[in-house]
Parts: C-alpha cells; structure tokens; sequence
C-alpha cells in the first residue's frame, strides 16, 4: 500500500526543477569556465557539473540496493553498512577519478541529455513506487547527506540535496 506521508508530486517537483536548472547551467558556461577549478573541489567546474549528473545515477542503484537489503536480516544490512564504512578512503577515491574520468564521455554536450534519461526514470519509479518507508543502513562517512538510515522516500529527496550542495561550489561567472 502507498505511503499516504509521501508527497509524490514534490518529489517529482523537484527531480523536474533541477533538471531545468541543469539545463540552465548547461546553457550559461562559458568555454573557458569548463576546466576552471570549482569551489572547495579538486574537481573542475566540468566535473562537478558531471557528479551532480552522477548523484541521479546513483540513486537509481540505491533504490535497487533499498529494496534488495530490506529484506534481509537487520544484522546483515547493518553489517554491509559497516563494511562501507571500511571501504571509505577507496570509495572517495574512485568517485573523484571516476567523476574525473566520466566527464572526458559525459562532457557538456552529453550531460544534459543523459541527466533527461535519468530523472525521466526515477520520475517514472517514483510513481510505481509502493513502499516508501523500506529502507537500509548507510555508510555515513561516505557523503554528508547520507544517514545511519534511510528510507525509499529519503533517497528520492538525496539527490537534489546532493545537487544544491555542489551547485554552490561552482565557479560560473554567470552565478555571481
């Protein structure tokens, strides 16, 4: 049965506002701004334009992970977190050079329509979504918008948290 605490039509609401404002983004960089450096990152504005594509993509896992570890024993799903936990350093790792890495394929001219893909299915996941409060253990450590533990209804509002955070660590002249 559906989550009557839900609002779907703002979650959805705010999947569509920041793919506007994506969109917008995408539209006033200069050429030049592309590989200046960010703010409070070691990515440049290219990359962190891409890791905020990178939040959405995340999640369509993180809801597969949700509904997989909800399920299983609270010992297990407690277990796995911690064995995250472990795996932080390499974790922040690879989401630096990765996000490094995907923005040479995923550059301005793909981003946009790859972030149209992306929302476009969890908009649609979003409404056949029946069990808002399953939920799972989170390594902590590993993005300061995830908790100890969270439910189907807080990963679909992560990544727009995930994407106002690092919106503002952009060096576009335009946003000054």
């Amino acid at each position: 049965m559906a989550d009557p605490t839900v609002d779907r039509a703002a979650l959805a609401a705010e999947l569509e506002r920041a793919r506007t404002d994506f969109h917008h983004l995408l539209a006033i960089v200069r050429v030049d701004e592309g590989n200046a450096p960010s703010s409070g990152t070691r990515w440049t504005n290219e990359q962190l334009l891409f890791h905020m594509v990178f939040g959405y993509m995340i999640v369509q896992r993180l809801l597969i992970l949700v509904r997989l570890f909800d399920r299983l024993p609270d010992p297990v799903c407690r277990g796995f977190a911690r064995l995250l936990e472990a795996a932080t350093r390499p974790f922040h790792l690879i989401n630096y050079y990765g996000s490094c890495l995907a923005a040479r394929f995923y550059n301005r001219q793909r981003m946009g329509t790859k972030l149209d893909r992306v929302i476009s299915a969890l908009q649609r996941s979003l409404q056949r979504e029946r069990g808002f409060a399953r939920g799972m253990y989170y390594p902590t450590r590993w993005d300061p918008y995830f908790r100890d533990y969270m439910t189907l209804a807080d990963i679909y509002r992560y990544p727009g948290r995930h994407y106002e955070h690092h919106r503002r660590q952009l060096t576009l002249a335009a946003l000054t």
